[in-house]
């Protein structure tokens, strides 16, 4: 009885161990998660941009070439030959865009083949604008930023390079300047009164200045507006429009 009962009294001081052995493994195991870095947050999704090409009489070559240039399965593309341009050329340019295997496969190139008149300086080259924007919005939303370009235009970088440049920044960044200080403008821009002949009339010709000039608006303020991000990102031609 002695020696069972000795047996009893070594066994129940060795089954003490176990318990802390588990216990330290516990506290080692809380001590890792603890200590261990957060989860890496997930990458952002791939920017996009929306781009309008735009050409006139004789561009059909240069506007082909930076449609190239610029061109990536990820982003959209709208083209546009005014109405000073041959029928030939706008033919030529739609049935290219039609017969391009890789347009055809991914169905990010649209033409505007309802040609505008254009003026450039003029209340056309805005609508113009317009439309291209309206044609992208109802096609998908799935772009992030707009560039406006001529066909005289060419990137400096390449699209891969310029998407992951743009990768880590707020989508609902802007590289448009405004101000309501208008300086000089108010009596050189805002006050004259002109004319657009591509409003109501099929060949192009330069708008033309009234010689009234209006009262500045008090219904609303004017604001002035630069693009900041062509000029470092593309090589920009004189009369290009303005991003």
């Amino acid at each position: 009885m002695g020696q069972v009962s000795s047996l009893h009294r070594v066994n129940a001081f060795l089954s003490i161990f176990p318990s802390r052995v588990i216990a330290n493994q516990t506290k080692a195991s809380f001590a890792e998660e603890k200590n261990a870095p957060p989860p890496v947050p997930p990458s952002p999704p791939i920017p996009r941009f929306a781009y309008l090409i735009s050409g006139s009489k004789g561009d059909l070559e240069k506007l082909w070439r930076t449609l190239h240039a610029l061109y990536h399965p990820l982003n959209h593309y709208v083209l546009h030959m005014d109405l000073e341009s041959p029928p030939e050329e706008r033919l030529e340019l739609a049935t290219r865009v039609e017969k391009e295997p890789i347009f055809a496969k991914v169905g990010n190139v649209m033409m505007i083949t309802k040609a505008n008149m254009v003026t450039y300086r003029g209340p056309t080259m805005v609508a113009n604008t317009l439309h291209a924007c309206a044609i992208l919005l109802k096609r998908t939303k799935n772009w992030d930023w707009f560039i406006n370009l001529s066909a005289s235009d060419y990137p400096l970088v390449t699209q891969d390079d310029l998407l992951s440049t743009f990768l880590d920044l707020e989508r609902d960044l802007n590289f448009i300047e405004t101000t309501s200080n208008l300086g000089w403008k108010e009596g050189k821009r805002a006050m004259p009164l002109m004319i657009d002949p591509g409003l109501y009339q099929n060949t192009k010709s330069d708008i033309f200045w009234v010689t009234q000039h209006r009262a500045l608006p008090t219904a609303f303020k004017l604001f002035t507006v630069s693009g900041m991000l062509k000029s470092g990102v593309f090589s920009c031609n004189k009369n290009s429009s303005r991003s």
